[in-house]
């Protein structure tokens, strides 16, 4: 079993971790991501886990944003210090809910509730899951400081936001640029999945400067925009039916 681990906490981590091999020695971990942004950038571009064991308070906000921008389709065990918040995780019909400090009795009961999971019990959840992304407004403008300035800039108007040897630039339709101090990921949760994708490592794009979709010899897709880009736009075999997904049904 692949377990992917979403905590920001070392010591929680490392606490479930060991009590995994207790449990089951043959339980792999497959990732541990510690904010929101983290783990969808990590299930956007890897292959998915057989669960996944969930901290509902991260870093950067609430676990459940990580629905408003990736598909989660694997079931969730869900773990928190803060009880206020069962009442919301089990309205999605979640694996199990664990209070911290975790338990090796209750994880272990947890473990053996998804183990018993049928295929259509696995349908039904995931049907639920996306019930707890939260209603979002999302800006329509980003304020982008220039020397002593703040320039406000329409999202409507970017093309691309581009990152590279830890710096990031904001391109826009009519061929100009801005350096942005946000990464990539930080960007990414503020923008509306409706309108931006995450590409790959190196870029989010507007969905309407998408131009062309070349299936190059791999089964990546190259990405044609329509603005210059400093590189070429892949998406990988592994995102390309989502990719495609998202063009024509978002």
């Amino acid at each position: 079993m692949q377990v992917l681990i979403v905590e920001d906490e070392t010591a929680a981590y490392e606490s479930l971790v060991e009590i995994l091999k207790e449990i089951d020695p043959t339980i792999q971990v497959s990732g541990n991501t510690e904010s929101v942004s983290q783990t969808i950038n990590w299930l956007t571009t890897n292959p998915p886990p057989d669960l996944i064991l969930m901290d509902i308070h991260l870093s950067d906000g609430a676990a459940f944003l990580i629905f408003n921008h990736v598909e989660v389709e694997v079931p969730i065990i869900f773990t928190t210090a803060y009880d206020e918040y069962a009442i919301e995780a089990f309205k999605v019909n979640s694996i199990d809910y664990l209070l911290k400090p975790i338990k090796k009795n209750d994880l272990d009961r947890a473990l053996q509730k998804f183990k018993r999971f049928t295929q259509s019990d696995l349908v039904a959840y995931i049907s639920k899951i996306t019930q707890l992304a939260p209603a979002k407004q999302y800006k329509d403008k980003i304020l982008i400081p220039v020397q002593d300035r703040l320039i406000p800039i329409d999202l409507q108007t970017v093309s691309f936001f581009y990152t590279t040897d830890k710096s990031t630039h904001i391109y826009l339709k009519d061929g100009s640029k801005y350096p942005y101090s946000r990464t990539l990921e930080q960007l990414y949760i503020t923008l509306n999945p409706k309108n931006f994708y995450r590409a790959n490592k190196q870029f989010i794009i507007a969905r309407n400067s998408v131009q062309s979709i070349t299936i190059w010899f791999d089964n990546r897709l190259l990405i044609t925009l329509d603005t210059e880009t400093p590189e070429r736009i892949y998406v990988s075999k592994n995102k390309a039916s989502d990719f495609k997904e998202w063009m024509v049904n978002m």
